[in-house]
């Protein structure tokens, strides 16, 4: 089974500079849950890797954060998918943690507790830890131009980040543009025919 890694603030969900504290602030972006569940009925299995350093601040609570990721589910169950995990990292930059993107621990969570493997897959961010987690696991790393995602390219371009020297960076204008390219890549079923 393939398999896609998500970030959640500014590509599932709108981003706030003030962090997403509670159910009441959280707003998926448009697409967004159809997306997932679309990838979902494909055969994907969904995995959500967020940097929640607001737990660590004391911005909100873990009930806070799991009745937001409880809503997502719901949300994604209904159109008939699956988000097959939720990892999330609640230390802040200056813990250096290794679960903190751009570390790689989400990701190591993730293929542990799913028994799955994240290695080549597409992993969607919108700023350059998500990117960097991505290259340096051995995902292909994907932008989206929502949450911070314009300015990452911006970064990208003004600061001449050579991160991608082979083009290997694919960009898009949300998580639908994502998952519209991504099933339009899987081989349609041979008929028995």
């Amino acid at each position: 089974m393939n398999s896609i890694v998500l970030d959640r603030d500014g590509v599932i969900n709108e981003d706030s500079k003030e962090f997403v504290r509670g159910l009441n602030e959280w707003r998926p972006i448009p697409g967004s849950i159809q997306a997932i569940a679309d990838l979902s009925a494909a055969g994907f299995s969904v995995v959500v890797a967020t940097n929640q350093s607001g737990l660590g601040r004391g911005l909100f609570s873990l009930e806070d954060m799991q009745a937001i990721h409880r809503r997502l589910r719901q949300l994604v169950e209904a159109l008939g998918g699956e988000v097959k995990g939720i990892f999330h990292c609640p230390h802040r930059p200056e813990d250096s943690c290794s679960c903190r993107k751009p570390g790689v621990g989400l990701l190591q969570a993730a293929e542990r507790d799913l028994a799955i493997s994240v290695r080549g897959a597409w992993f969607v961010g919108d700023s350059l830890t998500d990117l960097q987690s991505a290259r340096t696991y051995g995902c292909i790393p994907v932008l989206v131009k929502t949450g911070n995602g314009l300015a990452t390219l911006k970064s990208l371009h003004t600061q001449q980040i050579h991160s991608f020297p082979d083009n290997s960076l694919r960009v898009y204008d949300n998580l639908a543009g994502v998952a519209r390219a991504l099933l339009q890549e899987i081989p349609a079923p041979k008929s028995d025919r």
